[in-house]
């Protein structure tokens, strides 16, 4: 049963609905029809760290080994198609249907203040169950996965988020010698996180900013300058997952501004690189109508691994060896036009002030007179087709500037065009 810690006067048992109403808990989450020994275990491993915590079953087939303290109809009630249960579906779409319903679930649990934490266990399917949910959740809130496939690939679970994963090193299944302490551990470790002292909030607005080395220059001005004007910046490498990591941030609210100097990612994403910027790229800075000046830096180029790992059809394309591991490809005008009206896409969908500063004299340190990568015709293409796709407003301007990205001047540029767009931003809410 839950209870709540009450210092040195003890502890007083609750039922599950009342220690949900009045205490943030832990949510145990596990498949309890093959899970619910061990999510039990883990329950009582938390509750003897001195901290509350409530079981969550998510199994997709047969009942419970063990009563949870929310069962699997409470979940699948929240599925955004309905609360049918999926009995009739095979163990991957059942799997699928339950996870969509947990990622709702534990997100009105969230916003109604009852989540201290999360924590999973299982194996490649539940792990797969579980891991969507916590991705969803705000960074900042524990989560911790035990998982069988903690020791291999962890990104597709991971993603851009704070989800602490933990190798079960033995099958979860089972208490044995083994799974105890790896299991005890981990109910230890999310009691830990979950009862830490809230940081102290910070009277500097937190500015994310996007970087490549081919705009380290530009970045590096920028970000000294706002510093110095009393902001904090969070400068964010632009590999794919560096873009989804600052939106993350800014849909959990930690970052209240972004300049997006080096839009990069989104070449990868039309192309077809290795740091694409994925299909969501933007969405969060634009829904939650933050301060946004953004630019051009280092789309003249796409990302490869060594160069033998470049695709064939591109084998004979104008390549850059960054270094041993990453080789470059100039885009073309072409490729220049696709980009410009990804981008313009979603900025036309935009209800809040921006700003996109063009850098005319060139987007990264090799679009240069005499660097590798310099291609005028590539870059007016780019620069044309943005014009083109984007109708300019009082509260959405694009400005083209005689500066090359690296220049300070342009630097400058960007840091006066925040200063403007936080102040028509702070004046429309």
């Amino acid at each position: 049963m839950p209870f709540c810690y009450h210092g040195d006067v003890g502890l007083t048992f609750l039922t599950p609905s009342a220690s949900r109403a009045m205490t943030p808990s832990i949510y145990a989450i596990a498949t309890m029809d093959s899970k619910g020994q061990e999510i039990a275990y883990v329950a009582g491993e938390i509750r003897a760290a001195g901290a509350n915590v409530v079981t969550v079953d998510v199994g997709a087939k047969g009942p419970p080994s063990v009563p949870p303290d929310v069962d699997r109809q409470t979940v699948l009630a929240c599925h955004p198609r309905g609360a049918a249960a999926p009995d009739a579906l095979d163990r991957g779409q059942a799997v699928a249907w339950m996870s969509e319903a947990l990622v709702a679930f534990l997100l009105r649990e969230h916003a109604a203040g009852r989540v201290a934490g999360v924590i999973g266990l299982g194996g490649s399917g539940g792990t797969a169950l579980v891991a969507p949910a916590m991705r969803a959740l705000p960074i900042g809130l524990p989560k911790l996965l035990v998982s069988t496939v903690a020791s291999g690939n962890t990104a597709p679970y991971v993603g851009c988020c704070d989800v602490t994963m933990m190798y079960s090193v033995v099958d979860v299944a089972g208490i044995n010698g083994v799974s105890r302490i790896v299991l005890g551990n981990a109910a230890r470790a999310i009691a830990g996180m979950a009862s830490r002292a809230a940081a102290p909030e910070s009277p500097r607005t937190a500015i994310g900013m996007t970087m490549f080395g081919v705009t380290t220059p530009c970045v590096n001005v920028v970000r000294e300058r706002l510093e110095q004007s009393g902001h904090e910046c969070l400068v964010f490498h632009a590999t794919g997952t560096g873009g989804q990591a600052m939106e993350k941030l800014v849909e959990s609210g930690l970052i209240g501004g972004v300049l997006d100097v080096t839009t990069t990612e989104v070449a990868d994403e039309v192309v077809g690189g290795v740091f694409p910027a994925g299909p969501a790229r933007f969405d969060a800075i634009l829904a939650k109508r933050i301060p946004y000046v953004l630019s051009l830096g280092a789309l003249d180029m796409v990302n490869f691994g060594a160069k033998h790992t470049v695709p064939e059809r591109f084998r004979e394309r104008t390549l850059y060896v960054h270094n041993s591991e990453v080789t470059l490809m100039r885009t073309t005008p072409e490729e220049n036009r696709r980009i410009a009206r990804w981008i313009a896409e979603k900025l036309s969908r935009a209800t809040a002030p921006w700003i996109l500063l063009i850098p005319e004299g060139g987007v990264s340190a090799i679009d240069a007179p005499g660097m590798p990568f310099w291609d005028p015709a590539a870059d007016r293409a780019l620069f044309s087709e943005l014009d083109a796709a984007l109708e300019p407003t009082p509260d959405r301007q694009i400005r083209r500037l005689a500066h090359h990205v690296n220049d300070p001047a342009f630097a400058q540029a960007l840091v006066d065009a925040y200063v403007e767009v936080s102040k028509k931003t702070t004046s429309s809410t």
